[in-house]
């Protein structure tokens, strides 16, 4: 079955950088786009960042340039680097995927920037 598990969140300062990590099994992982979104207290989950099979990327407005989403097929794994970590980044992080028409998440991480 598809398993997504996410790693790499934590505490850190603003200005600061943290590395997300989401290894995932249980489908052809090469073949599929991955999804980085993020859901803070009280607000929807949102889009934060998508790379699809052949390497393109997408990224939400409010992460451009400060975060950089990669994939390692080799590992079975997506990756997200944050720089310049603001407050509002604050948020539990989920890695994503659409197998056969379903939606899977993983468990979730929590990233707080906070001084």
């Amino acid at each position: 079955q598809v398993q997504l598990v996410e790693s790499g969140g934590g505490l850190v300062q603003p200005g600061g950088s943290l590395r997300l990590s989401c290894a995932a099994s249980g489908f052809t992982f090469s073949s599929y786009v991955m999804d980085w979104y993020r859901q803070a207290p009280g607000k929807e989950r949102e889009l934060v960042a998508s790379i699809f099979s052949g390497g393109t990327t997408y990224y939400a407005d409010s992460v451009k340039v400060r975060f950089t989403i990669s994939r390692d097929n080799a590992k079975n794994t997506v990756y997200l680097q944050m720089n310049s970590l603001k407050p509002e980044d604050t948020a539990v992080y989920y890695c994503g995927t659409v197998v056969l028409g379903r939606q899977y998440w993983g468990q979730g991480t929590q990233v707080t920037v906070s001084s």
